[in-house]
C-alpha cells in the first residue's frame, strides 16, 4: 500500500529524510496494546524496499499476522570492529483526529513542520537512518563498522512482539553487535541562553500493572457497602496521589551538576527539582527521571447505569528507577490494601550505561562538528526503549536520535501528545550528524 500525495508540500522540494518521514506517518500503524494493533506490515515492506533499493538484503520477521519488524546487515570498512545496532520502531501510540488540527496520519507539511502521529515518536529517525545510509551508500561508501538496521514492530506495547521476539528467536541477527544507538536522545534544549543536547544513558524499568477490585454484583438503587468500583477508585488515587522521594542515580547526579555549572548555581544549595524545572521544556522529562512514577492511564468497570459491576479493573503504568522495581512493587501492595489484586502485565529492566567510551566521544565529537560550543549532556529517561530487549544480548543501547530543536517547542510534551510535528530542518540536521557518526564511528 503506498502513501497519498501530499497536496500541501507540492510547491516545495522536501529534504530525502522529510519525504520518507512523511510517507511513514501515513501508514496507520496505530498500536493499541494488549495486542490490538493496525500492524506494521505495509510500513514495514515500504522500508524493505527503500533497503533493497541501496543494495541491502533486508529480512522481514512477523511475530504474528500483520506484527512485521525488518533488519539487514550493513558491511562496515573494518571488519576488526564490533557491529552497531541502529534501530527505530514502526508503531504508534493512537491518535483522535479530533483532538488534532490535522489529519494524525495525513504526513501534513505545514509552517516549516512535518506534522503526524510518529513525526518524533519516531518515524523521524527511521527516515533518519535510511537517508543517512542512502548519503553512505549511494555515495559508493562503507560505514566504519557493520552496522544491524532494524526496525522494529510492537515498541509501544514493551516490544513482545518485535524487539523481544527478534532477540529470544532470531539472536543471530545481533552476532558481534555490541552497542546501540536509537529514540529520545540526543535532542537540544535550551535554557540559561545556552543550546545543549541530551544523551540518554539510561531508562527507568516499566512495570505495567492491573489492579482489580471485587465486591457484589447488585442493583443500583441498593445500599452497598461492598462496592468494587468505590474500592478501586479509592486504591487509583492512592496511587496517583503518591509523592515518590527523590533518589538520584550516578547518570541524573552528573546531569544536575551539569546543569548547574551552566546556571552558575551551587548543585548542593539549589534542589533537583529546581534544577530540572530551570530547563524549561526540558524538565518533563528530567523531573521524571529523579523519582518513581506511578500513573493511572485506564479504568474500566460496569455495564449499566442501574447496575452495580461485580468487578472493576485499572492499569496503571509504573516507571521506576533502575534496581528498584520490587521495592516499588511492594509498597503500592502495601498502599492500596490485601483486597485489591494486583496482576503484572508486563515489566521490563531498567537500564544505566556510563557516560564514557569511544562512542560516548564520537557522539560529543560529532556534534561539536555540527553545532560547536553546544555540551552534550547525559539523562535518564523517563519511558523505555527497544535498548531493553538489545541488553539481553550484553548490547548497551544510547538514545542519540539527533534533532537541533528550537528553544520554544516543547518537545518532551509531543510524544504521544496531539499535534505532534518535528522542524523539517531539524531532520535534514539529524541526517547530517547521522551520517556523520556512521561514517567515522
Amino acid at each position: 500500500m503506498a502513501p497519498h500525495d501530499d497536496a500541501n508540500a507540492t510547491g516545495d522540494h522536501l529534504d530525502l529524510t522529510a519525504e520518507i518521514a512523511r510517507d511513514l506517518i501515513r501508514f496507520d500503524t496505530t498500536n493499541y496494546g494488549e495486542g490490538r494493533s493496525n500492524g506494521e506490515t505495509d510500513a514495514a515492506e515500504y522500508v524493505a524496499a527503500k533497503l533493497e533499493a541501496l543494495g541491502l538484503h533486508p529480512e522481514l520477521f512477523d511475530s504474528e499476522p500483520g506484527r512485521t519488524s525488518v533488519v539487514a546487515r550493513v558491511k562496515g570498512r573494518d571488519q576488526s570492529r564490533a557491529a552497531l545496532v541502529v534501530h527505530g520502531h514502526l508503531d504508534v501510540v493512537p491518535a483522535d483526529p479530533a483532538n488534532w488540527s490535522v489529519d494524525p496520519f495525513g504526513g501534513v507539511i505545514r509552517d516549516g513542520l512535518l506534522w503526524g502521529r510518529g513525526a518524533i515518536d519516531m518515524k523521524n529517525m527511521d527516515a533518519m537512518i535510511l537517508a543517512a545510509l542512502q548519503d553512505i551508500l549511494g555515495a559508493g561508501k562503507e560505514p566504519a563498522r557493520d552496522l544491524v538496521i532494524a526496525f522494529f514492530a510492537d515498541e509501544e506495547a514493551g516490544g513482545v512482539l518485535g524487539s523481544h521476539y527478534l532477540v529470544d528467536n532470531h539472536s543471530q541477527l545481533f552476532d558481534g553487535a555490541t552497542e546501540a544507538i536509537s529514540e529520545v536522545g540526543g535532542y537540544s534544549i535550551t535554557f540559561a541562553g545556552q543550546r545543549a543536547y541530551l544523551l540518554q544513558t539510561g531508562e527507568k524499568a516499566l512495570i505495567w500493572i492491573k489492579l482489580i477490585a471485587r465486591g457484589s454484583a447488585a442493583h443500583g438503587s441498593r445500599l452497598i457497602q461492598d462496592n468494587a468500583i468505590t474500592k478501586l477508585a479509592e486504591a487509583v488515587a492512592k496511587i496517583g496521589r503518591r509523592e515518590w522521594p527523590i533518589r538520584l542515580s550516578d547518570t541524573t547526579t552528573q546531569l544536575l551538576a551539569e546543569i548547574a555549572r551552566i546556571l552558575d548555581v551551587d548543585p548542593t544549595r539549589v534542589g533537583p527539582d529546581e534544577l530540572a524545572l530551570a530547563t524549561g521544556t526540558a524538565s518533563g522529562f528530567i523531573q521524571a527521571s529523579l523519582r518513581t512514577t506511578t500513573n493511572p492511564t485506564l479504568l474500566q468497570a460496569g455495564y449499566k447505569h442501574n447496575v452495580i459491576p461485580d468487578t472493576a479493573e485499572a492499569l496503571i503504568d509504573i516507571r521506576s528507577l533502575p534496581g528498584d522495581e520490587d521495592a516499588v512493587l511492594a509498597e503500592v501492595a502495601e498502599l492500596i490494601g490485601p483486597d485489591i489484586e494486583i496482576v503484572v502485565m508486563h515489566r521490563d529492566i531498567g537500564l544505566e550505561t556510563e557516560f564514557g567510551g569511544p562512542l560516548i566521544d564520537a557522539v560529543t565529537e560529532t556534534l561539536e562538528r555540527h553545532d560547536p560550543g553546544a555540551p552534550v549532556l547525559p539523562y535518564l529517561l523517563s519511558g523505555g526503549t527497544d535498548n531493553k530487549a538489545l541488553s539481553k544480548l550484553g548490547i548497551k543501547g544510547y538514545g542519540f536520535a539527533p534533532l537541533k530543536l528550537p528553544a520554544d517547542l516543547d518537545f518532551p510534551g509531543l510524544f504521544h501528545g496531539v499535534d505532534e510535528r518535528v522542524p523539517l530542518d531539524a531532520l535534514v540536521f539529524g541526517r547530517r550528524v547521522l551520517t556523520d557518526l556512521l561514517s567515522n564511528y
